[in-house]
């Protein structure tokens, strides 16, 4: 009886211990998750400040716009209308200056035309007596829904005013469809659109004068690092591939065979950064009616560029699996030292050309390294074309020829970005360093 009494204590004893392990284990858990999600927030305002800033300024603008309704005055004078202040702020505050202004212009004249056109709608609807006008309003909501609803189907359309034909058809469905039962007609599309204007004129105010982030900035810097990345993938080529002492082995791990991969996915952020660009006003150096479509153009030569890199890395790495043997060395040589230089100066090239446009002058270093790369590709088929062993060394060819496949769409690059220095009028690099020699001599 005793045992048993000490050993049902022991397991009595065991249950509170267990569970207090648990319980441990448990808030531990709580901890280091939490611990983990502090730092991915830390880092994410670590790798873009603004964000934070952008965050701070929708809180601002929120509490602004809350004052028309904890002000009495106002609320007498608007009603419950002054909500309509708060949902705007809300759906049309974007992380660029563009992009608030796209959102806020579309709404704003969207409502305006909607709320005319639903009051003359009104106005026609009357006139057809009691059991005419639900009639003749549920024919202009039809109409007008289905024609606005089609136009969103036109590109340009799409592109540029999408939201502002959703926002007509919710403004004038609920304006048209709401005068069968409200009186003060005019008074609620007053009030409706003095509220919204009242809400994206809060919106403009703190994106552009509190700490803006321009969508033009944004894509010319992308511009410039997609060049950069390029010339990273022609520099590693040449130092790991091409160079005398090179290792040629392990190519699959390395970083600079992966960098194109950003540049390819580019598209749609460059697409939508274009967009709000041409929306914004001028700023810095940026005039107004910017050449801002050079900008897609020359990304589209980026990322024909990145593709044709990746077809060279993609048929690098399985070379360095297969270990063809070099039939002809003297040839091989040749052809290594031509990619070299091939390679060297096309990451020259294309340094120099991103260097110009973030410093917005005209390119003129480039030019020397883009034809010393011009005249090595022409020597290498020159030379491939009179071997007779060519078959021999087909896989060295292939490199060369998508190698200089590569100088001709880092030309057609260079041009693109001489095309944007003329007509954005870059300046000069001459005058740019006699600026900086008078500074120093003063």
């Amino acid at each position: 009886m005793e045992v048993h009494q000490v050993v049902s204590g022991a397991a009595a004893g065991e249950v509170p211990a267990r569970c207090g392990a648990g319980l441990f284990s448990a808030l531990d858990k709580v901890r280091r998750a939490l611990v983990a999600f502090g730092a991915k927030l830390a880092k994410i305002a670590r790798d873009d400040p603004r964000r934070v800033a952008h965050s701070l300024k929708v809180g601002l603008a929120l509490t602004l716009v809350s004052v028309l309704y904890y002000v009495r005055p106002i609320f007498i004078n608007w009603g419950v209308s002054t909500m309509w202040a708060v949902l705007t702020v809300v759906v049309v505050m974007e992380y660029t200056v563009g992009g608030t202004l796209i959102k806020g212009l579309n709404r704003a004249f969207a409502t305006l035309l909607a709320g005319f056109i639903a009051v003359g709608a009104h106005k026609v609807a009357y006139l057809c007596g009691n059991n005419g006008e639900p009639v003749v309003l549920a024919i202009f909501v039809f109409l007008l829904a289905s024609a606005a609803t089609f136009s969103r189907f036109i590109p340009e359309v799409k592109a540029r005013y999408d939201y502002g034909v959703t926002i007509f058809i919710l403004t004038f469905s609920l304006v048209a469809v709401s005068s069968y039962r409200v009186e003060e007609l005019i008074r609620l599309a007053h009030q409706r659109f003095s509220t919204i204007a009242i809400g994206v004129a809060t919106c403009l105010f703190t994106t552009i004068f509190v700490c803006p982030v321009w969508a033009g900035e944004d894509l010319h810097n992308l511009a410039a690092g997609n060049l950069d990345k390029l010339a990273d993938f022609l520099e590693g080529l040449e130092s790991e591939c091409f160079r005398e002492n090179a290792p040629g082995e392990n190519l699959e791990s390395k970083p600079f065979l992966q960098v194109y991969k950003s540049v390819l996915n580019s598209k749609a952020s460059e697409d939508s950064l274009c967009n709000f660009a041409k929306w914004e006003p001028g700023h810095g150096n940026f005039y107004f009616r910017y050449p801002w479509g050079l900008y897609q153009k020359l990304g589209a030569l980026s990322r024909q560029c990145a593709s044709s890199m990746q077809a060279l890395a993609s048929y690098i790495i399985t070379l360095t699996k297969s270990h063809y043997p070099e039939a002809n060395m003297e040839l091989c040589l040749k052809v290594r030292a031509a990619c070299g230089e091939m390679s060297l100066n096309s990451a020259k090239a294309l340094r120099e050309l991103s260097e110009a446009i973030q410093t917005m002058t005209a390119p003129s270093p480039a030019r020397t390294h883009m034809s010393a790369a011009i005249r090595a590709a022409r020597g290498l088929r020159a030379e491939l074309s009179q071997d007779a062993d060519l078959a021999k060394v087909m896989h060295v060819a292939v490199i060369a020829s998508l190698l200089s496949e590569l100088v001709t769409q880092t030309k057609k690059i260079a041009e693109s970005v001489d095309n944007l220095a003329r007509v954005a009028r870059f300046k000069d690099p001459e005058d740019t360093q006699k600026d900086v020699v008078i500074n120093v001599v003063s």
